[in-house]
């Protein structure tokens, strides 16, 4: 008995129409960007050897994985992520290439999600990465095309969140705990729950879990610095103050290039995967609860691969941008569109018809009604507003009026 074949799995739906139009739009508009850009397109397989996944630098949760086998018998996931499987072509396609390499994807991502909470277990995104630099101009190229990228898809009520995943990384090296506590003390951080941070380290009686317990206060504008100082000035030493330094250094910058009022500072941003080592960012609209863009510098992923490289980058995720715009009404304004109709022994002029229709710009369809009674009321019905009708050799206009939405 079939009991899922009228249904989508947990975080997968169906898109029609205008949702499929606007994707469309955004993806065009970022693809143009990143070309522009010199970025060159990559894809990778949807789905790879559970391997790739599986090294201590990208630290993604396994049982988010959606899992296979393949004819051997060797297991394999869905692509869970992006950049790490770009890691993996940078360190064996493209290994010896000029550097800096820069390439740009648009690919699906599939990761477990429960059906209770509204996430979407099915991603499309569109990134860059930016790989065999390790300068802070790499990182401000980055930081201002995730910026141009958001504006490019018509979003410019949008903020970036700026942090350091070095200064968590400095804090929970110091204080000693498992890897276990480690994960539930960063998910805290990350999702600024404030009392159960408190309650995990409690037991550790250092300054520097006092500071850690401060992370997710600390954002704000550039005052977040001076708070900063403050909270380490009993234990900073030389590394810490030059993470804090380069943090303000690219601040400054960005409000230069063009971001000021578009940034914050957030010491309590804190990614899942562990592949990253500086500069991390977030990308923000009001229409969506959860980032529009993510990204940041990780120059020891590449190294699992076997090929030392310092990288960074960004992913803009295409179907909460799409949503957003279609929310707000910012979706660009779609053609003409025009109905052609014609008796079965005109077809071929018909049809010759649409072609020079479709060089002026105008959408046209081809109606396989029979009567033109049949067409005009298809016509209201479906929003069409100009019907042409092609009759001996000629064609005349006809207004049908139609005002419905598809």
């Amino acid at each position: 008995m079939r009991r899922y074949d009228r249904i989508t799995p947990d975080g997968a739906k169906d898109r029609l129409f205008e949702q499929c139009d606007v994707r469309r739009e955004v993806l065009s508009a970022l693809s143009a960007l990143f070309s522009a850009r010199s970025y060159r397109e990559a894809i990778t397989p949807g789905f790879e050897f559970y391997d790739v996944f599986d090294s201590s630098s990208s630290s993604l949760p396994q049982d988010g994985m959606f899992k296979l086998t393949d004819l051997k018998g060797r297991l394999l996931v869905a692509r869970p992520d992006s950049t790490v499987p770009i890691a993996r072509l940078v360190a064996t396609r493209l290994r010896g290439h000029s550097l800096p390499i820069r390439l740009y994807y648009s690919q699906n991502v599939y990761r477990m999600v429960s059906g209770s909470n509204g996430q979407s277990g099915e991603i499309m995104q569109a990134g860059v990465e930016l790989i065999g630099s390790s300068t802070a101009k790499s990182d401000i190229e980055v930081l201002t095309l995730a910026a141009e990228a958001l504006k490019r898809c018509g979003l410019s009520d949008f903020r970036i969140e700026l942090g350091h995943i070095g200064i968590y990384k400095y804090l929970i090296n110091r204080i000693g705990c498992g890897d276990e506590q480690r994960e539930d003390i960063r998910s805290c951080i990350e999702s600024k729950n404030y009392a159960a941070l408190g309650d995990l380290l409690s037991g550790f009686d250092s300054p520097a879990a006092r500071a850690l317990g401060q992370l997710p206060r600390l954002f704000g504008g550039e005052e977040v610095f001076e708070k900063a100082a403050v909270l380490f000035r009993d234990f900073a030493d030389e590394d810490l103050e030059k993470v804090l330094g380069y943090l303000k250094s690219v601040y400054r910058t960005l409000q230069r290039c063009g971001l000021d009022g578009k940034l914050m500072v957030d010491f309590g941003l804190v990614n899942q995967a562990d592949y990253y080592t500086g500069i991390i960012f977030h990308g923000y609209i009001s229409e969506a609860g959860e980032p529009v863009a993510s990204g940041g510098r990780y120059d020891g992923l590449i190294k699992d691969f076997g090929e030392s490289l310092p990288a960074t980058g960004f992913a803009v995720n295409v179907d909460l941008v799409s949503a957003a715009l279609l929310q707000s009404g910012g979706v660009r304004e779609q053609p003409e569109r025009v109905l052609v109709f014609c008796r079965e022994d005109e077809t071929a002029e018909a049809l010759g018809c649409i072609g020079e229709l479709e060089k002026s710009g105008v959408t046209a369809e081809f109606c396989t009604l029979e009567s033109l009674d049949e067409a005009v009321s298809y016509a209201k019905k479906t929003g069409i507003k100009r019907i042409c009708v092609v009759e001996r050799g000629c064609v005349r206009t006809i207004d049908a009026g139609g005002d419905a939405d598809e």
